[in-house]
């Protein structure tokens, strides 16, 4: 089947840049004219000739609302700017850890590698036409596209005049695997459709000993559940851990993936997986069942992941450290030992503390995983992650949800090697955690987030607290004078990165104030919002004495967070008394 490219008139559309992660906005934004087509087009005049003309390329993404409309769009500009062949999701669906191991690993069978990907994801963002979409570009290492990139983007979006597009290219359909060909003017084009969960399967068993994994869960002692909050995780959740690894179908929870994700917000965290949450015992009325031993969740792209045991919760710091600090031990993957770990600079410092304690390389980076993809690429860094619950691995370019759970059961699978058979009772999640703080101290960790706050007033909060920097001792009058019993502040900065592998310079990367203890407070804008401004607030105190390790974290914390509430005059700028999420 033959088709034509027309070239269509455009303009302008203002606000098209980039943040850490894409272009997010609401769906009816992208779906005014030429909105999402001028994004697309910035994009392909931003890469090489070479990525585009006659190149591989992948487009799916999470399966929310909008995603099958913007996948035949992309198809149609993708065939009009010359790309040979595009790889499709079934049904559009293939998460954003599954996409970077697509285009690492997979090959066509003439060969071919894809040179990057449009993933259409907002992430942890709640979907539906009255919600948000989204889209990134991932370059040939599989990783999000670097700053270069993402600038050039943006600057093509304010001068854009046209586009090319296949107008009367048919839709191809996604919901059945198979290759449909088309002529143009430059030759063949091809979309393929496929399963990516079979590339997924493949590499995580090549890093994991799934065998040792189904022993775990085959034992009576050992229960475990999944939650998938609707998203995309549910299209691997089932032939992981039911078909390959022996769970009962009756671990899976919300596990069909859905455009508006069940109406829920598919973001795992205590306060949204709410279902998962109540299951391990940790909601606000007592259900009268015992909880699973072991609990998981995922969010939309299933990048991120939360980790629960029974009645406990694993903050993402502290899972991050744990996974590194038993990594050489329990992952076949990483027997030969770690390049280094690194974490993003609001994480807790829990990592710090491994790192050096085995002596590994550690490097704190600007939050966005593409800062830990160039310490991966030059070999530096094998397990990194965020406190906003993304943790992954030299095995692709992104945080990878499914394999962070894998790492904990093979964490538990090896603490319980001799005691999954007879009467030994099992080494829970809770006793794991407990053992890391008892060897390498604890971390009392909590974050704030305010979203949809006024921007301009978001703006003036970061202006007072950078100006508060400039004296140090007035800031410890300030910090004593609400609370005496807490450190004195020794240093406070701007966050600001060199990375070691390209000397490129990330300014503005958070507020940081730093106490004499090792504590920490860290203030930050996020980019991953699609309206207003979102305030992150990160409250961490280090406790070493083994005899206080064991306080409730908000009664560990309160003081500090007495302190960022008034030393920020949070309320006073954004006219918030309380946060919308607490983590």
């Amino acid at each position: 089947m033959a088709f034509k490219v027309t070239v269509v008139s455009t303009s302008p559309i203002d606000g098209q840049k980039p943040g850490t992660s894409g272009l997010r906005k609401k769906v009816k934004v992208f779906k005014q004219p030429n909105y999402l087509e001028n994004f697309v087009q910035a994009t392909f005049n931003a890469l090489t000739p070479e990525k585009v003309k006659g190149a591989t390329l992948v487009v799916s993404g999470d399966g929310r609302y909008y995603s099958k409309d913007a996948v035949q769009i992309i198809i149609k500009m993708a065939a009009a700017n010359g790309v040979r062949r595009v790889w499709v999701g079934k049904n559009t669906l293939m998460s954003t850890p599954a996409v970077s191991a697509v285009i690492r690993e997979r090959s066509g069978a003439d060969g071919s590698k894809a040179t990057g990907a449009f993933i259409l994801t907002a992430s942890h963002n709640p979907g539906g036409p009255t919600e948000d979409f989204g889209i990134k570009y991932n370059m040939e290492n599989g990783g999000p596209a670097p700053e270069s990139i993402t600038d050039k983007i943006y600057e093509n979006t304010k001068t854009i005049k046209e586009y090319p597009i296949a107008q009367d290219l048919p839709n191809v359909d996604i919901s059945a695997v198979g290759v449909t060909s088309f002529e143009g003017p430059e030759g063949k084009f091809d979309v393929e459709v496929f399963d990516s969960a079979d590339d997924y399967v493949k590499l995580m068993k090549s890093i994991f000993d799934f065998e040792s994994i189904r022993k775990l869960l085959s034992s009576p002692k050992f229960t475990f559940c999944y939650d998938a909050l609707h998203g995309v995780a549910g299209a691997y959740a089932h032939r992981i851990f039911v078909e390959e690894l022996g769970a009962q179908e009756s671990a899976l929870l919300n596990c069909v993936p859905k455009e508006d994700f069940g109406g829920g917000h598919p973001d795992p965290n205590l306060t949204y997986a709410k279902e998962l949450v109540a299951r391990m015992g940790l909601g606000k009325s007592d259900t009268g069942v015992e909880p699973p031993e072991f609990g998981a969740a995922a969010d939309g792209d299933a990048d991120r992941n939360m980790i629960l045991g029974k009645r406990f919760f694993v903050t993402p710091s502290d899972s991050v450290a744990i996974i590194a600090a038993n990594a050489i031990e329990a992952i076949p993957y990483f027997s030969s030992g770690l390049k280094g770990v690194a974490r993003s600079m609001p994480t807790s410092a829990a990592l710090d503390v491994v790192a050096k304690s085995l002596n590994l390389k550690f490097f704190e980076v600007p939050t966005g995983w593409k800062f830990f993809g160039n310490l991966m690429d030059a070999g530096m860094c094998s397990v990194c992650g965020e406190e906003s619950f993304g943790t992954g691995s030299d095995h692709i370019r992104e945080k990878d949800g499914i394999w962070a759970v894998l790492a904990w059961m093979s964490i538990l699978a090896h603490k319980n090697k001799d005691s999954i058979d007879g009467d030994t009772k099992l080494v829970t999640v809770e006793d794991i955690v407990r053992q890391h703080w008892a060897t390498y101290g604890r971390h009392y960790y909590t974050r704030y987030d305010y979203e949809n706050v006024d921007a301009g007033k978001a703006k003036e909060l970061m202006e007072h607290l950078v100006k508060l920097q400039s004296s140090i001792p007035d800031v410890n009058k300030i910090v004593k004078g609400i609370r005496s019993d807490v450190a004195n502040v020794s240093s406070a900065d701007e966050f600001e990165y060199k990375d070691p592998v390209d000397g490129s310079i990330s300014k503005h990367q958070g507020i940081r104030y730093l106490f004499e203890d090792g504590s920490r407070l860290v203030f930050r804008l996020s980019g991953t919002g699609s309206e207003g401004a979102t305030i992150r607030l990160y409250i961490e105190q280090y406790e070493k004495d083994a005899s206080k390790i064991g306080r409730e974290s908000q009664e560990a914390l309160s003081p500090l967070v007495d302190i960022a509430l008034k030393l920020s005059k949070m309320e006073e700028f954004t006219g918030r008394s309380a946060p919308t999420v607490i983590t």
